[in-house]
């Protein structure tokens, strides 16, 4: 493949897809925007290197959606990310999405407090399953693991998201009595 044609057909692809991953990516991030977009751009340099094995794929996006996945796993293993915070206001999230009306402030961001109380593996799979609506099996190998362990990490993740949005929601409705 010409190299023109390549960067061509990548342009493209960004153009269509980008929006999407970093949408999954500030899901992942759990609101932390700077940490989505270099994810994003992370994820879109390794494709466009390996960019003839990724448009011969089944879904190119499924294929970026699994590169963007691994990616931010491998990279909450390592330290400096792990004691890195971020002071960002988790309401310009989800890839500068505008916020709509009618939207709950609030609860949204209490929803992205509560995803970035799970560990990296358990966001990932309430990401996939219930963001992206991947069945178990597509979940299990986006993330290289067992539709078991797929299944047992979203039971435990969502338990605990419900714990945290429960406490969250009375601390809300106490906030909001005059």
């Amino acid at each position: 493949m010409r190299d023109e044609e390549r960067s061509t057909e990548f342009v493209e692809f960004t153009r269509t897809h980008r929006r999407d991953l970093m949408r999954t990516a500030g899901l992942l991030c759990a609101g932390d925007e700077a940490h989505a977009e270099d994810l994003v751009q992370t994820t879109l340099t390794k494709l466009y290197l390996s960019w003839a094995r990724v448009r011969r794929a089944d879904s190119p996006l499924a294929y970026a959606r699994t590169s963007l996945t691994h990616l931010f796993i491998d990279e909450t293993k390592r330290a400096h990310r792990r004691r890195e915070t971020t002071s960002a206001d988790p309401t310009l999230a989800l890839a500068r999405e505008p916020v709509r009306a009618g939207t709950d402030l609030e609860l949204r961001e209490a929803v992205l407090a509560a995803l970035q109380s799970l560990g990296p593996r358990q966001r990932a799979v309430v990401v996939l399953r219930h963001w992206l609506d991947l069945d178990v099996a597509e979940t299990a190998h986006v993330l290289g693991c067992s539709t078991g362990t797929v299944k047992s990490q979203n039971a435990r993740a969502l338990a605990h998201l419900r714990t945290v949005l429960e406490t969250a929601d009375h601390h809300l409705i106490l906030e909001e009595s005059p």
